[in-house]
C-alpha cells in the first residue's frame, strides 16, 4: 500500500534541506509516551534510525538509509525498515524536498508498506495515514519558526 503526503512550506530550499536533521526528526515524533528515539545516525546511506514504541505495545522500529542525493533545488533520502512493529513486513519511505520558488519549498513523504495479508494492509493504511498526517502541520510550524531566526 502507498501513502503520499505533500506539504508546501514558506521557507527556502536551502533552509529546509539543511535542517532535515535529528532536531527535525525529534520534532516530528509522536509524544514521548507513544515513542522514543533510541538512535539517530543521519540521512546518508548506511545510517540507522531506531525508535521504540510503547503504544499499542512495546516494539522497535529500525530503519536504514538506502539512498541519498542532494542536488540543485532537489534533495531526497530513502529509508527502509529492517525491524518493524505492528505486523509490518515491508516499509520504504522516500523523503523528498523540492524547491518551488526562492521562498517556497515542497516536502514530499512517499511511503510504501505491506503486511503479511492484503486485508491487514487495508486496515493498517488509515492507522499509518493518521499517524503521518500531522507532519503537514508540523513541517509548516517547524520551518515557519526556523524562517524567523
Amino acid at each position: 500500500m502507498k501513502i503520499l503526503l505533500r506539504t508546501i512550506v514558506d521557507c527556502s530550499f536551502e533552509q529546509v534541506s539543511g535542517n532535515f536533521d535529528r532536531e527535525l526528526f525529534e520534532f516530528l515524533l509522536p509524544p514521548h509516551f507513544v515513542a522514543t528515539l533510541v538512535n539517530y545516525e543521519g540521512s546518508k546511506p548506511g545510517d540507522k534510525i531506531h525508535l521504540t514504541f510503547k503504544i499499542p505495545w512495546k516494539s522497535d522500529w529500525i530503519s536504514v538509509i538506502k539512498e541519498f542525493e542532494n542536488g540543485r533545488g532537489f534533495y531526497y533520502f530513502i529509508d527502509e525498515g529492517k525491524k518493524l512493529p505492528f505486523g509490518l513486513k515491508k516499509w520504504r519511505h522516500h523523503h523528498q524536498v523540492r524547491q518551488l520558488t526562492e521562498n517556497q519549498t515542497e516536502i514530499i513523504d512517499f511511503m510504501y508498506f505491506s503486511t503479511a495479508f492484503w486485508l491487514l494492509d487495508l486496515l493498517a493504511w488509515p492507522v499509518l495515514f493518521i499517524s503521518f498526517f500531522p507532519r503537514k502541520r508540523l513541517y509548516r510550524t517547524y520551518f515557519k519558526n526556523l524562517h524567523k531566526i
